[in-house]
């Protein structure tokens, strides 16, 4: 739930404020949650309610510190490095993705609860550091105060920028019907496995996307970076489909790869395109609403596909979520063709 509120209202505060600032803040935030889960992991008997406290109160740090940092990128290297400074950090959270809850999980086992927890602790000491060292980011001079009215324009700022509307959509309209994370148990059933197959499924997404991160070079070159989106986008929905076909463990595996390679090569196209086109005064805003987009559309598009399972069966869901991916994609191309028209070497910012 923070998620859907918090960047909204975080991104608004990104623009008027020391985005440094706020990114330290939040950083701050992150570490007290970190140590309130420690202190709750040594009592006798640790609450439960704590963990669902430090949940929220950390998702809601967050949704401050996510739009910060996406704002602050364009402002740290120049445009004709900020595709490959996206790449670069999608890179970095996709094998934390990948290497986190195995790492996690080692840690736990050796150390315990809390001495997995003061681990993670005592990491914050590299990230604030890095943070503290970056240089000062004052907002812009026409940068507007947190409000109802400075939200409202970062929405009529993606309704009037038709690529920025049409990158949202083609996203949307990907995770509703093309993200059938939720079907994942059953299908793993299905396959005839249990929770190793199940948790292979899962991290078979991430390291798709992390084979496409370490060899993400040639994102670069691209010129119509709109079509691309659309490309991957329709790439997505074919290889979920595939994965709904897939008659094998390893042939589901494998499309689910693809599928997560083809999702990481959209995302940072579309983070280029959105923080290329927007002004810096707006940018943390509309990373907020980018943000609560991605957060809310594939909780929506786990209740299509069960809907669609109970009534069809799972393969079902899954092949016509991708089906509809590839075809939802292809009408918001024809219905915004500044989507498809968008041209890398010259953004047209306002």
């Amino acid at each position: 739930m923070p998620l859907l509120v918090i960047p909204i209202y975080g991104g608004a505060v990104a623009d008027f404020v020391d985005r440094r600032r706020l990114l330290l803040l939040s950083d701050v935030a992150l570490l007290a949650v970190t140590l309130g889960l420690l202190a709750n992991s040594l009592l006798a008997d640790p609450q439960i309610w704590a963990l669902y406290a430090g949940e929220t109160l950390g998702t809601a740090a967050y949704g401050f510190q996510r739009p910060a940092r996406n704002s602050l990128t364009p402002r740290l290297v120049g445009e004709d490095q900020l595709l490959a400074a996206i790449a670069v950090e999608d890179v970095v959270f996709t094998l934390a993705r990948v290497a986190g809850p195995a790492l996690a999980g080692l840690l736990i086992a050796t150390f315990g609860l809390p001495g997995a927890y003061g681990i993670d602790a005592a990491t914050f000491a590299a990230s604030l550091l890095a943070i503290w060292l970056l240089p000062k980011i004052p907002a812009a001079l026409d940068a507007d105060r947190p409000s109802l009215q400075s939200i409202l324009d970062g929405f009529r700022y993606v309704a009037h920028r038709r690529v920025l509307l049409g990158i949202f959509v083609v996203d949307t309209i990907a995770m509703i019907f093309g993200m059938p994370r939720a079907l994942f148990p059953a299908f793993a059933d299905e396959l005839g496995g249990g929770p190793t197959v199940l948790g292979l499924m899962y991290s078979s997404l991430f390291a798709g996307a992390l084979v496409a991160s370490l060899t993400s070079g040639w994102m670069g070159a691209i010129r119509r970076q709109g079509v691309a989106v659309c490309i991957a986008a329709g790439a997505w929905g074919a290889a979920i489909a595939l994965v709904g076909l897939a008659q094998s463990v390893v042939m589901a595996l494998f499309f689910l790869a693809l599928a997560g390679a083809a999702d990481f090569v959209s995302a940072v196209l579309r983070g280029n395109i959105l923080l290329t086109v927007t002004p810096d005064r707006l940018r943390g805003r509309l990373s907020g609403i980018e943000l609560a987009q991605v957060a809310g559309a594939p909780e929506i598009g786990n209740v299509e596909a069960g809907i669609v399972a109970s009534l069809a069966g799972v393969r079902a869901s899954i092949v016509s979520g991708g089906v509809l991916t590839v075809i939802g994609t292809a009408v918001c191309a024809l219905a915004l063709p500044a989507l498809v028209r968008y041209d890398a070497r010259n953004p047209q910012k306002e």
